[in-house]
Order: C-alpha cells, then sequence, then structure tokens
C-alpha cells in the first residue's frame, strides 16, 4: 500500500510527458512523428540524481537518445547513471544516450558574488552544447546545473531555433519552499510540478500530482 501513491505518481508523471509530446508536435504544424523523442536530463549531486533516475525508470525507449547533464566534477553522478543504463541496456538493446559535462555554477561554500560570473560562464558553455543536441525534451528536478541548460533552451526558443519542452519536478525534499532552481525555472518551464500540496497552494502554476519519487 505503500508504494501505491509513488506508482501512481509516476504513471502521472509518464502520462504528463506524453501530452507534452502532443503539445510539441501541435505546436509545429507537421505530420505526425514516427522517430523518438530526444530527452535531455539534467542530473545533479546528491539525491538530486536518485530522484531523476527513478523518474526515468518509468519512461518507455521511446524517449530516446537521452543526453545526460551533469557538472564537470559530479562524477557520482555519472557513476549512478552508467549503473542505470547498463541495466536498462537489458531489456532494451538499442538504449541510446550520451554523456554531456558542463561547468558547475556554484561550488559548495562559493561566494555569491563570484557564482554569478560562474553562472554566465556556465551559460555561455551550455549555449552551444543545448544547440548541438536540439533535445524535444528537457526533465529536471533542481541541481544548479538545470538553471544554464533551461536559459540555453529559452534562448533557443526565443533565436527561433528549436521549441524545447521543460519539465521541472521539484525535490520531494522540498515541502514548504521552493528550491533556488525552482524559483527561477517556476516562471519559464513549461511544467512545473510539485510534491506537496503546501507548494501547490503557495505556486498556482505549480502542478501536484502527490509523491511521484
Amino acid at each position: 500500500m505503500d508504494a501505491l501513491p509513488a506508482v501512481l505518481g509516476a504513471a502521472a508523471l509518464l502520462l504528463l510527458l506524453l501530452l507534452t509530446v502532443r503539445l510539441l508536435l501541435a505546436r509545429r504544424n507537421s505530420s505526425p512523428r514516427t522517430a523518438p523523442l530526444s530527452l535531455l536530463v539534467v542530473a545533479g549531486s546528491g539525491g538530486h540524481t536518485t530522484e531523476i533516475l527513478r523518474l526515468l525508470s518509468s519512461l518507455s525507449q521511446s524517449y530516446s537518445p537521452r543526453h545526460y547533464i551533469f557538472a564537470d566534477s559530479d562524477k557520482m553522478s555519472e557513476d549512478k547513471i552508467r549503473t542505470f543504463e547498463q541495466k536498462r541496456a537489458e531489456t532494451f538493446s538499442n538504449s541510446q544516450f550520451t554523456f554531456n559535462r558542463i561547468p558547475r555554477c556554484r561550488e559548495v561554500y562559493q561566494s555569491w558574488s563570484s557564482s554569478v560570473l560562474t553562472t554566465l560562464y556556465s551559460i555561455l558553455y551550455s549555449f552551444p552544447l543545448t544547440f548541438r543536441l536540439k533535445p524535444d525534451l528537457i526533465l529536471c528536478n533542481g541541481p544548479g546545473t538545470c538553471v544554464p541548460i533551461c536559459i540555453s533552451a529559452l534562448l533557443l526558443e526565443t533565436l527561433a531555433l528549436k521549441k524545447v519542452i521543460i519539465v521541472y519536478v521539484e525535490s520531494i525534499c522540498r515541502v514548504e519552499t521552493l528550491s533556488l532552481s525552482g524559483k527561477i525555472l517556476y516562471y519559464f518551464s513549461d511544467y512545473f510540478i510539485v510534491q506537496w500540496p503546501a507548494l501547490k497552494e503557495k505556486y498556482p502554476k505549480s502542478i501536484y500530482l502527490g509523491r511521484i519519487v
């Protein structure tokens, strides 16, 4: 019984992502698409990567290739993702994914003033990468690394180069307040998902699906 909310939440997220695909196709006014959906996944240190991999485990192979983004100093996330993809390959033999690194926006204990410069550098670094990958969908859940990637995706749309759907899932650890990344991307994401009713009350644009990780 304890696992039921998590299963229902994962199913709801999967349904939401499928709806974003239909929205994307409608905006393009093109014929039905047969190719897989290119997915960009932003991983982060600590529990962020664990949560994002739980979300990915409910997705079909139609979300391929999967482009993983993580900070250049985040070796732990790389190891977790590699293990996840190796297990996934046992079920899907044609699994496609890539690893991509960007400079970290802010190191632990780094001053806020100096982090402005490192964040700008990370954005400048991320834009060519995002332009090259041109994902259809970005899935992220709170690490600071997702901010420059999502800003780069917004720049692609502003320049009429590519419309990228941004789905932001706030971490389960955030019960009453949003993370700094969440506070920024709340205004720019296409779908902003929270896992606690208190956040839904404070942020009406958000979508509350209960616990999904």
